[in-house]
C-alpha cells in the first residue's frame, strides 16, 4: 500500500463522526440489558472513569466535573470517588421536575465512573514537575474518556445523569444544546475551583478536545461493529 493511501486510511479511520451510530449492542430501550450491551457498557464506563482519574493525577488540570468532586472532596469527609457519586445522584434528582427518565446506563453510570475514578487516584501514579509525563497523562485520559463515552452512548441504555440534565434543560428551553453544556460546565467548573479542585492547562485542552475525542470514538466504534440495519 502506498503512503498517501495508507496515510488517507487513517484520515478516514480518525474522521469524527456526526452522528450516534447504531451498532449491534444498541439497546431497544433503556432497561434492554442484555449479554451484548451489558459488557460494553460496563467497560466503557470503566475506561471513562480511569480517564479521568489520568486527568486528576496529571496535576495540571481536571475536567471540569472532576474540578468540582476534587474540591468538594478537599471540603469534606469525602474521597473524590465518592464525592463524584454524590455529585451525580444530585444531578439525577434535578430531572424529577424536567421529567426525565432514567435507564439502566444511567445508574450504572453513576456507580461504575465513581469507583473507577478512584481506583485511578488510588493506583494511578500522581505526576508533578514533569510537563511531559503530565501532557501524556491529560491525551491518553481525553482519550479514554472519549472512547468510554462513544462505547456506553451507543449502547443506549440511557445517558449518564449530567448528559440527561443537558438534553433536558434543552428540550424545555429551546436553548442550543452547546449553550446549556457551555453554561453548565462553567457554572460547575467556577464552583470546583472556588472550593480548590485543580484548573489548568489540562482542564483547557479537556474542553478543547473532549468534543472531538467522542466523535472520532463514535467513528472507530463503528468501523470495529456492523451496524443494524
Amino acid at each position: 500500500m502506498k503512503l498517501p493511501t495508507y496515510l488517507a486510511e487513517i484520515g478516514r479511520f480518525l474522521k469524527p463522526h456526526r452522528t450516534i451510530p447504531k451498532t449491534p449492542w444498541t439497546a431497544t430501550s433503556r432497561w434492554s440489558v442484555n449479554l451484548k450491551n451489558l459488557p460494553i457498557l460496563f467497560f466503557g464506563l470503566a475506561i471513562f472513569g480511569i480517564g479521568d482519574a489520568l486527568l486528576i493525577q496529571s496535576t495540571i488540570g481536571n475536567s471540569p466535573w472532576s474540578v468540582f468532586a476534587q474540591g468538594l472532596s478537599l471540603r469534606t469527609p469525602l474521597s473524590v470517588g465518592e464525592a463524584t457519586a454524590i455529585t451525580s445522584i444530585a444531578v439525577l434528582l434535578l430531572w424529577i421536575p424536567l421529567k426525565e427518565r432514567p435507564g439502566f446506563g444511567t445508574l450504572a453510570n453513576i456507580a461504575l465512573i465513581a469507583v473507577f475514578i478512584q481506583v485511578g487516584v488510588d493506583h494511578i501514579p500522581k505526576i508533578e514537575m514533569n510537563i511531559l509525563v503530565q501532557m501524556l497523562y491529560v491525551l491518553i485520559g481525553i482519550g479514554l474518556v472519549g472512547m468510554g463515552s462513544a462505547l456506553y452512548i451507543t449502547c443506549g441504555l440511557g445517558p449518564g445523569p449530567r448528559d440527561g440534565l443537558m438534553t433536558s434543560i434543552h428540550n424545555k428551553t429551546g436553548i442550543r444544546i452547546a449553550r446549556v453544556r457551555l453554561s453548565i460546565e462553567v457554572t460547575i467548573l467556577i464552583i470546583g475551583a472556588l472550593l480548590g479542585g485543580s484548573v489548568g492547562i489540562g482542564t483547557a485542552m479537556f474542553a478543547l478536545f473532549i468534543g472531538n475525542s467522542i466523535a472520532t470514538s463514535l467513528n472507530i466504534v463503528t468501523r470495529f461493529s456492523r451496524p443494524s440495519q
